[in-house]
């Protein structure tokens, strides 16, 4: 923590965190910090007990974060918002105690969990006298998984002094890409520009009026931006840099989002809860091959597979099998292209639809289909088959209502002229409920 205390007190007089339109020097966070290392000491929690943190990036939630690290407490971060995810996330972690902020007015309380803080992973976290750090996967293609993490190792790259730019923390608190944002910002005393709402309009609103220069956003919330067309009623001059990550950007959309913003710098992003962020670098605004790797990482692609081997790696998983190698290469899933130092993320292996022996990736498709007029989101998905074993078929939300079997008949056409007759969907199914998660990224069940 020391390194992070010494950049708060070297920045005192200085905004830390814009909440609520409210400002939140460093002095004041620092202040906020000791009361929340009293309310622990209070409270009685015990270095090494497992504790859930509910929230977002308000002042109290961030300086509590920290008491948590300083405590060497095995933290939770649960996203305000996730009531349907919570209960299932407290009982795999085994979360003892969790703290509770309320992120209308900032308060916050203690209550008993009940969990027992017990697994072996735990162990090795208490055994090295640091702190630890859960993080769920979103769960968007099946039960979430808990990645357990020695905190230490994540924030040891906090210490390297970088720029930083105006970022709005698009990224949720119980996100890697959100807290990442978070460190990095305030870790180089900058300010962290909290959100009160993420959608388009508000979103828009909040960068003309703080002047923001980077957007951090997922592939799902950039094509809702476009679909809203919110960006033409503010003035987002100020933009710099527009980040993408945490799944694969359909070309389509990257190439819509370029010509709506052709001053500003496109880079690709590549992050996973089980290891941290990468450093990244994109071939160009309308490429979708990035150079990823940095201090800390190695890349390597087996079988058309991407795999890392990271200093920062998590420690397992609280309910799955290892995904590490005997050599300890992290096995992504990520299907990818290689061109020299580049690679291009095709998706995930356990999401590519076989078709009679020829491979379908549902990135593909939706890029095609997201070209096509009155789409809103689509989904591309496998449907089992006797013959052929899986046909392809599409879920598509609408922007306008149209009469569904024209629609159809309008998109499978406008299909065999852009795919590949076994990518074409053979079903498509009009539905009007939105396809994404509370973290804007699609689900895939």
């Amino acid at each position: 923590m020391d390194f992070f205390i010494n950049k708060f007190k070297e920045c005192s007089k200085l905004p830390a965190i814009i909440w609520n339109d409210n400002f939140v020097t460093y002095e004041n966070l620092l202040i906020k910090y000791s009361q929340a290392i009293e309310f622990i000491r209070i409270k009685g929690l015990e270095e090494g007990e497992v504790i859930s943190l509910t929230g977002d990036f308000t002042p109290n939630t961030i300086a509590l974060m920290f008491a948590l690290i300083h405590n060497n407490n095995i933290i939770v971060p649960i996203n305000h918002n996730a009531k349907e995810s919570e209960h299932i996330k407290l009982i795999i972690a085994c979360v003892q105690k969790g703290i509770i902020v309320n992120v209308e007015d900032d308060k916050y309380r203690m209550e008993n969990i009940g969990g027992t803080g017990q697994h072996l992973l735990y162990d090795t976290i208490r055994e090295c006298k640091n702190p630890g750090l859960v993080l769920f996967t979103s769960g968007t293609s099946g039960k979430p998984k808990g990645a357990v993490h020695d905190f230490s190792k994540l924030l040891e790259k906090f210490r390297t002094a970088r720029k930083s730019l105006r970022t709005v923390n698009f990224l949720l608190f119980d996100h890697w890409g959100g807290l990442n944002t978070m460190f990095h910002t305030l870790s180089n005393g900058g300010i962290v520009l909290v959100l009160k709402e993420r959608r388009p309009d508000s979103i828009c609103s909040f960068i003309e009026k703080y002047k923001i220069e980077l957007l951090p956003a997922s592939p799902t919330f950039l094509n809702l931006l476009l679909i809203s067309e919110e960006y033409k009623k503010y003035d987002l001059s100020s933009l710099k840099l527009i980040t993408y990550g945490t799944e694969p950007m359909p070309q389509s959309t990257l190439e819509r989002v370029r010509r709506v913003f052709p001053d500003v710098k496109l880079q690709q992003t590549y992050g996973l809860i089980e290891l941290g962020v990468l450093r990244s670098k994109s071939k160009s605004n309308d490429s979708l091959w990035v150079k990823v790797g940095g201090e800390g990482f190695d890349t390597r692609v087996v079988h058309g597979l991407l795999e890392i081997k990271a200093e920062s790696a998590m420690l397992g998983y609280l309910n799955s099998p290892s995904p590490f190698t005997e050599d300890g290469w992290f096995m992504t899933g990520d299907q990818v292209e290689e061109d020299g130092e580049y690679i291009k993320i095709l998706g995930r292996k356990s999401e590519i639809i076989n078709v009679g022996g020829e491979k379908v990736y549902p990135t593909e498709v939706e890029s095609i289909i997201q070209e096509f007029d009155n789409v809103a989101e689509v989904k591309v998905f496998a449907e089992k088959n006797p013959i052929i074993g899986n046909i392809v078929c599409a879920k598509v939300r609408l922007v306008n209502e149209e009469e569904k079997k024209q629609f159809i008949m309008r998109l499978k056409i406008y299909c065999k002229q852009k795919l590949q007759s076994f990518k074409v969907p053979v079903k498509v199914i009009i539905d009007e409920e939105q396809q994404f998660s509370d973290r804007f990224k699609k689900k895939r069940i």
